[in-house]
């Protein structure tokens, strides 16, 4: 019996994901890591793993289409094997299809072309007669570039992001036809109502990305179905800081630790005293996971968050940590990401220490029950147990908590608890 090869979770709530290309062909003999395909998300675009191992006997799919997470968009089996017709029943059909028919992704071993998935086209009819990914129109119309102009390089001569990022005015034919503003993205939330939207010179008009609608959507939701409270506490970062300096000193450039790793380590420890806040919200169930996978906020160059995740984060050494860390931020700042990196986060740490934020309130990322506010390390004056008064670095902590799984007095406990790690950070090497 053939195996099933699926689209994997893309993180963050996303749902689906639009093909951009195979990797792998029919015929191809994989493993259960393998790269077969990239698919673009609302955030990043994500190398999709086979996840099962044989040869590939099927391809579901053709770049443009938009997948639904946990579609089967292909089958591996023995050289020969065909996906049985319970197999071949259960794949949902994308949620979009380009009209173009390749039997290569469509075809099984002896060549015979399989029936095509029978679905609505992307973004209409080939709309304008140009043959485009959704976000490479999208961007064309958030940077007002009529989509004609643009030279595609993709299959079939399919425009695809890079080509708009490239793309310059002094490229296009002098007698450009007028643009066509593509169609705006479905709002997140329905908007409240203000009045017409002004139209005048003095202001510009943005059309909203699909990032920010997901990010948009999540976060309503958040805060009108999460009912949040918040506890902070301030600690000495001193003990800490002068670790980091000496931990680094025989460390290279790719092991080095930062503030973050270290606050993100002791985060994990003290979630295993307070299993209730590794914890996620199900509405009749608390799943309670046993697990500990810190999820850090990562801001985008071009605007926007992803989050990436910290696996185990409590059992992986401070400098394998902080390596890993350090690849998974910068292939989310590439908007070039694993499925692993986004997937499985059990409790979030937002730190904005680099931007020399004192303080702030975050919103969690549900169904996680809690999220943890970082803010910027500063000299203080304090008056010490003897009377006098020094100088230490300080840093405010907040946590975020869903009320519906915990209380004050836990959240409080919990600070207490990361403040002795924080301040008496060799617990963090043991």
């Amino acid at each position: 019996m053939a195996d099933a090869i699926k689209m994997p979770d893309l993180g963050s709530g996303t749902e689906e994901g639009t093909l951009l290309n195979w990797l792998k062909q029919v015929g191809d003999t994989i493993s259960p890591t393998d790269v077969i395909a990239e698919v673009e998300s609302d955030k990043a675009t994500v190398e999709v793993p086979a996840g099962v191992s044989g040869t590939i006997t099927q391809l579901i799919g053709q770049p443009g289409e938009v997948l639904k997470v946990g579609a089967i968009i292909g089958y591996v089996g023995a050289s020969g094997e065909k996906p049985g017709a319970e197999d071949a029943s259960a794949a949902p059909l994308p949620a979009a299809a380009e009209p173009t028919q390749q039997t290569s992704a469509n075809a099984n071993t002896n060549g015979t072309a399989q029936p095509a998935p029978q679905a609505e086209a992307v973004d209409g009819d080939l709309p304008d007669g140009v043959r485009a990914s959704p976000v490479a129109r999208r961007l064309a119309a958030e940077k007002g570039i009529d989509i004609k102009q643009v030279k595609g390089t993709g299959p079939n001569g399919r425009i695809v992001r890079e080509d708009v990022e490239k793309f310059t005015p002094s490229a296009a034919p002098s007698a450009a036809p007028a643009r066509v503003p593509a169609p705006a993205a479905p709002s997140a939330i329905p908007a409240p109502s203000f009045g017409d939207i002004p139209t005048n010179d003095d202001v510009e008009i943005i059309e909203i990305s699909r990032l920010r609608t997901t990010i948009a959507r999540r976060m309503v939701e958040s805060k009108q179905q999460v009912p949040h409270f918040y506890v902070t506490s301030q600690v000495n970062v001193t003990p800490l800081l002068d670790l980091r300096k000496q931990i680094n000193a025989t460390l290279d450039d790719e092991h080095k630790v930062s503030v973050n790793d270290l606050v993100i380590k002791a985060v994990a420890l003290n979630l295993r005293k307070f299993p209730n806040l590794n914890s996620h919200y199900y509405g009749d169930k608390i799943v309670r996971y046993k697990r500990i996978h810190i999820g850090m906020a990562v801001a985008l160059p071009d605007g926007g968050l992803m989050n990436v995740v910290a696996k185990d984060a409590d059992k992986v050494s401070l400098s394998t940590m902080a390596a890993q860390n350090k690849a998974m931020i910068a292939r989310a700042r590439e908007r070039k990401v694993k499925p692993d990196d986004v997937q499985g986060s059990t409790f979030t740490v937002s730190n904005l220490g680099a931007y020399d934020v004192e303080h702030f309130l975050a919103i969690i990322n549900p169904p996680e029950a809690g999220i943890l506010a970082v803010g910027t390390a500063q000299k203080v004056p304090v008056v010490n147990e003897a009377g006098e008064v020094v100088v230490e670095n300080r840093m405010k902590v907040t946590i975020s908590v869903d009320h519906r799984v915990s209380d004050g007095a836990e959240a409080a406990q919990f600070l207490q608890e990361l403040k002795k790690l924080i301040e008496n950070p060799l617990q963090l090497l043991v």
